[in-house]
């Protein structure tokens, strides 16, 4: 106990001296009014420190050696070129592309190609400079940093990042992908990207948000997006993570909806060493519609950790959530999937599921499923099922010449694919199908 509590205090006072540097080398930043906010959060992470299993709510996460390693902020970057990051893109598809390296926005390897000149497409620390008063309006104002030590060091940290703001009545043809490429080799790194996104009324857009380690090195990425969308705005968001098995990847995403409005989210989690993802949809209004659906892949000794939350605050409001997982060797999966229904949430439809694939005995999922309803007149169901590959089918496939390798590969991509069919973007769609069917296999021959 006393080589914990040391420990925390040598954590929190490595971030605090961090936070010093980081706001000497701001150049102005620290005038700003939004500092005031970075001093506020670095205050209360000093004061809440990182998780412990001793909290509830990381009771099955232990991130006692991501606090242990003294990550310091990016400070160099690899010299990336187009041919680079080609992997990381969708084969021909017109994209608006926003590319960070270790966190720090490459303007000469992006490219913006909306054409109304009201859409804004920045980066965020561009934003913050130029005193964009739409991003000093909502930043820090949806992901509360009160409770959150990840989202008080993030908010205490936070420069750059990506800033979208579609305006009213537009619909932005072209995805915007947002492309975060991470390079430990030269020295371990932390990084600290927020993300503010602000669909308009009666506007629509699609959003690609892709994380990728480029080696196999140990880094510790902290991201933290607010999403808003008004009146009958529309948003398909893909998120991808397939970082390095040495990675720390710890994430928290707001969600506020207003009245008529859809949100679809479709989430892949391949890499990571520890990964925690923080989801909270906030239905606000009447008449929202929210979608939620998610796979996960681990081996090895990977953690993969879901937490959501939809929050039913207004009547006639319809939410689906479908999380799918599969686990081999020592894989560990956690996922926490709340909903909770207001008293005032009458005619509410809210569904929701999550099913994981055990490969042995060693993997390991803790999964609950939670509702808590207030309201009387609502529909609502969760489930939760654990289970194996069927051997009959891996038995027919094996019948027909196929080998085992093959066999099993194909039998957990159909488990996938009902969650991969839900992206509305074919080229986007296909690099997944690729990414997890190549992954599928090499876990095979595993």
């Amino acid at each position: 106990m006393e080589k914990s509590l040391t420990q925390d205090i040598d954590t929190k006072a490595w971030y605090l001296s961090n936070f010093d540097f980081f706001e000497s080398k701001l150049n102005g930043g620290a005038a700003l009014p939004f500092h005031e906010k970075r001093r506020a959060a670095i205050s209360k992470f000093a004061e809440l420190g990182f998780p412990t299993t001793r909290n509830e709510e990381w009771k099955y996460t232990n991130v006692a050696p991501l606090a242990s390693n003294k990550f310091k902020l990016a400070s160099e970057t690899p010299a990336l070129t187009q041919n680079d990051i080609a992997p990381f893109l969708f084969g021909e598809m017109q994209q608006n592309l926003l590319v960070f390296v270790n966190g720090r926005f490459m303007p000469r390897l992006s490219r913006v190609l909306a054409q109304n000149q009201n859409i804004v497409i920045d980066n965020l620390a561009n934003a913050l400079r130029n005193g964009s008063e739409t991003s000093a309006r909502h930043l820090a104002n949806y992901a509360a940093f009160e409770q959150e030590a990840f989202i008080a060091l993030n908010t205490a940290f936070a420069h750059d990042g990506v800033f979208i703001h579609v305006p009213n009545e537009v619909e932005v043809e072209a995805p915007i992908h947002m492309l975060y490429l991470s390079d430990g080799n030269a020295a371990s790194f932390a990084a600290h990207p927020r993300n503010l996104i602000l669909v308009g009324k009666n506007s629509q857009a699609r959003l690609i948000e892709s994380y990728h380690g480029l080696n196999e090195s140990a880094y510790f990425n902290n991201i933290v997006s607010e999403i808003v969308l008004e009146e009958n705005a529309h948003l398909e968001h893909v998120r991808i993570q397939n970082e390095s098995r040495q990675a720390y990847h710890i994430s928290a995403r707001e969600v506020q909806q207003s009245r008529h409005s859809v949100y679809t989210s479709i989430s892949v989690d391949l890499g990571g060493g520890l990964v925690r993802n923080n989801f909270n949809l906030r239905l606000a209004a009447e008449n929202c519609e929210g979608n939620l659906f998610g796979f996960y892949m681990a081996s090895g000794t990977q953690l993969v950790d879901n937490h959501t939350l939809i929050d039913h605050i207004k009547p006639h409001c319809q939410s689906n959530e479908h999380y799918k997982g599969i686990l081999a060797d020592k894989a560990q999966g956690v996922f926490n999937g709340k909903v909770t229904v207001h008293q005032d949430a009458q005619k509410t439809n809210a569904y929701q599921s999550n099913q994981c694939l055990l490969l042995s005995d060693e993997a390991n999922i803790n999964s609950k499923p939670q509702l808590e309803i207030f309201a009387d007149d609502v529909k609502c169901s969760h489930g939760a099922t654990i289970g194996q590959l069927d051997e009959e089918q891996l038995f027919y496939l094996r019948a027909r010449g196929i080998g085992l390798d093959e066999a099993n590969a194909m039998l957990r991509y159909a488990f996938a694919s009902e969650i991969l069919q839900r992206i509305d973007m074919p080229e986007v769609a296909e690099k997944l199908d690729e990414m997890v069917h190549a992954s599928f296999r090499q876990e095979a021959r595993a």
